[in-house]
């Protein structure tokens, strides 16, 4: 009898469990549903409000542009080089030139602020003012090699994918998008410039033309081989897969040479540190105590 009663219960608790989860299950959702939206909505709203606070900054940024005297041939190379450390707005040619007013201008503040300045304020000056004209080109170069070294690193992979893509069916222009979509996390910046070949094949630019722009965005000698690769391959019919796997297998040699004279290198460069930095400290504590024997059995006979 007892056992029919906890089982009854069980039951019973069960019953009245599901239906309390059926009746509220609307509350529950819309509970949820709200809490979500204005997680979502405050988290757009944060978004927003760096974005216009970003656009505002960049604005004030680019209005400091007009103070730097410039041509068109210089603005032209600015342009290009920006574009090749993956900057193609047209807003980064009037922030770069910005920085370039704005930079010296807070180097000399932290320099006079700073009292280092307080000996020769005139040199100081001059020194601030001129490294803080040439830091945004230097970061300018610095960016550009990073990309460049991205680009070059994630070549072989992509030439890969090309393959692969190429021997399944699919054509040219077909494989270098969905190069560009698969590699979009692994590789973005490359497959940033392959979604900008894309879409220039799509506004009806020839093929050769839009591979060579690649290779002129990019400014790494590799893809310009890829390129000329790529446009003497269409232009005799041959095979682009085979030529593609023939090149993927050249860049993996060239980066293992590459590799092993880096290594063979270190050899060169450890001398330097070794003969400044460790030999000096060997010597001081193999014949420290020595030399500090002998000059004390010296003593004894002066």
């Amino acid at each position: 009898m007892g056992f029919v009663l906890v089982t009854f219960g069980v039951i019973f608790l069960l019953i009245a469990s599901g239906g309390l989860l059926l009746f509220y299950r609307e509350a529950m959702l819309q509970r949820i549903s709200q809490v979500v939206t204005q997680r979502d909505k405050q988290a757009r709203d944060l978004r927003t409000t760096l974005r216009m606070t970003g656009s505002s900054l960049s604005g004030m940024v680019g209005h400091l542009e007009r103070v730097l005297p410039k041509s068109q041939s210089e603005v032209s190379v600015v342009q290009q080089r920006l574009v090749r450390a993956g900057y193609r707005k047209n807003s980064a040619i009037d922030l770069f030139y910005g920085a370039k007013v704005l930079t010296p201008l807070a180097l000399v503040f932290v320099v006079f602020s700073t009292g280092l300045a307080s000996e020769s304020p005139f040199f100081m000056g001059i020194v601030a003012l001129g490294l803080g004209f040439l830091i945004p080109d230097f970061w300018l170069g610095r960016r550009i090699s990073i990309r460049q070294a991205k680009i070059r690193r994630g070549l072989p992979d992509v030439l890969d994918l090309l393959v692969v893509c190429i021997e399944a069916g699919l054509s040219l222009d077909q494989a270098t998008s969905r190069t560009a979509d698969e590699l979009r996390f692994a590789h973005p910046e490359i497959a940033d410039e392959l979604g900008v070949v894309v879409l220039e094949q799509h506004a009806g630019r020839a093929r050769s033309d839009a591979w060579r722009q690649f290779a002129d965005r990019t400014g790494v000698d590799s893809v310009r081989n890829l390129v000329s690769v790529l446009v003497q391959s269409e232009q005799l019919g041959t095979s682009v897969a085979k030529t593609l796997r023939v090149h993927s297998d050249t860049l993996r040699v060239q980066r293992r040479q590459a590799v092993e004279e880096a290594a063979a290198k270190t050899t060169v460069k450890l001398v330097f540190p070794l003969v400044l930095c460790i030999f000096p400290s060997l010597f001081l504590v193999t014949l420290g105590p020595a030399l500090i024997i002998m000059s004390e059995s010296f003593k004894k006979y002066f």
